[in-house]
């Protein structure tokens, strides 16, 4: 075995999440060995090859940059595990589809048969990191799993990811903060100071913050519940707009200023998606459920309410500007994906709104620059080409359409020649704005009728 490195690490999954982390810590720490793992040969393939499995700014850069030299992907998870001084554990965590607490627990089973391998093939004592995001006291069941089927002490700390996908490097790289918590023993302290010191490297130290486990756990709950608690309550006042005249933008930028609000997570859109805020939220909700906090729970609970709502709301919208009907029209989609910069379609708004679509008899025509044909066609159930095309060019898209939905916020799509497109398009033509990023004063001086979220439809509307 090689003695070149001073620490070795290894991940055990390969996803949004383990990739990006392993590959700035390789990064940043060339003496450390880092191994991603994933029982997926297609997804380590395509680790080690130049088209990388996720789409995320920077990242392939730094990832030719390590790999092969401290930084490996590897099918081999045995022996990974058995080098490794440090073993993170993200893999997927979903919300339970049935049994006990469906559509709102955290589903563990590949947490539980992570942590059941590692116990029965490791040689030696080990620090297990948790960075799936899983319920409070979740670390504590790990180390119980771990304890019954080893002879070797382990330690077991949370480290939670505050990525935002689209800017997950430069997040590991310049993080907001960093969080450790482990058992509160001289043990657990001295694991969770091993950890920390790796971050220390390069985050500064003030910004390492060290909890006991279950406040690093909850912690990373509460964080994405306030996020997406920020977006549903300016979804709530943006249809408040729509009915009153106000503009929602203006009412944001006028709240986001007071530096007790601030700006951030305040733009009104058709919802939010991503693998973390729904699932975490009814994780927080079936917690509290659980702890005998009803109220608590409903709290949290009208947030996904609310984002529910909005999604169904923009395409009811849809409908009722193109004269209540939507069958047998063709209405151009830009962006799938749940946000730009990714090519992640989980819990992305555009299902909805494309289910919507579909079921109204309207043909769909799907264009975004990261999302492939397989995962739109997955996320649809296969739609029929008669119903749903996906395609290549946002202009090829749009030709022949009724309508315009934006519903991912790709820089190029304020770029397009909307009069190009325009005059491809059956008349009267439909722009619906579920990302607010089109110039709207100009799409009306083309010709467009034009919807955008938290504005009076009647006051921008144009009629031929």
């Amino acid at each position: 075995m090689s003695t070149e490195f001073t620490c070795r690490i290894c991940c055990l999954g390969a996803g949004y999440v383990g990739g990006p982390t392993m590959t700035v810590i390789a990064k940043m720490c060339p003496d450390i060995k880092v191994t991603v793992c994933d029982l997926s040969e297609r997804r380590i393939a395509a680790w080690n090859s130049k088209s990388l499995p996720i789409y995320e700014p920077g990242l392939q850069e730094i990832v030719e940059g390590a790999r092969g030299k401290n930084l490996f992907f590897s099918t081999d998870i045995d022996a990974a595990v058995r080098e490794a001084d440090i073993i993170f554990v993200s893999v997927n965590t979903p919300t339970k589809k049935s049994g006990i607490g469906a559509g709102q627990a955290a589903d563990l089973q590949y947490w539980e048969l992570a942590g059941r391998h590692i116990a029965s093939i490791a040689e030696g004592p080990k620090i297990i990191v948790e960075k799936s995001t899983v319920p409070v006291k979740t670390a504590a069941a790990m180390a119980r799993v771990l304890e019954s089927n080893s002879k070797f002490a382990f330690e077991v700390l949370s480290n939670p990811e505050f990525l935002a996908e689209g800017t997950a490097v430069e997040d590991l790289l310049r993080p907001d903060r960093v969080l450790v918590g482990g058992e509160q023993t001289p043990a657990g302290l001295a694991a969770i100071d091993k950890l920390a010191n790796i971050y220390r490297r390069w985050v500064p130290t003030e910004k390492v913050l060290t909890t006991n486990l279950w406040s690093a756990e909850l912690s990373k709950l509460t964080a994405n519940a306030f996020l997406a608690q920020r977006i549903s309550s300016i979804n709530s006042i943006s249809a408040l707009c729509e009915n009153t005249g106000a503009d929602v933008d203006e009412v944001a930028h006028a709240i986001g200023v007071d530096s007790r609000i601030g700006p951030k997570f305040l733009r009104a859109s058709v919802g939010f998606g991503g693998s973390c805020f729904q699932k975490d939220i009814l994780n927080l909700v079936y917690l509290c459920r659980s702890f005998g906090l009803p109220e608590v729970a409903n709290y949290w609970e009208a947030v996904i309410t609310m984002n529910n709502w909005q999604k169904q709301r923009f395409a009811e919208k849809m409908v009722s500007a193109m004269f209540n009907t939507v069958s047998g029209k063709k209405i151009a989609v830009l962006g799938f994906a749940f946000k730009k910069d990714t090519g992640d379609t989980r819990e992305t708004p555009a299902i909805h709104v494309c289910e919507q679509m579909i079921k109204e008899g309207a043909a769909l025509s799907i264009y975004d620059p990261k999302v492939t044909v397989e995962q739109m066609n997955y996320d649809l159930g296969s739609p029929s080409p008669d119903k749903v095309c996906m395609e290549q060019d946002a202009y090829v898209a749009c030709a022949g359409a009724h309508a315009i939905a934006v519903l991912t916020e790709w820089d190029e799509f304020k770029t397009l020649d909307y009069s190009r497109i325009y005059t491809s398009m059956v008349k009267p033509c439909f722009v619906f704005d579920g990302r607010n990023i089109l110039d709207h004063a100009k799409l009306r001086q083309i010709g467009f009728q034009v919807f955008a979220i938290g504005k009076s439809f009647s006051n921008e509307t144009v009629l031929d």
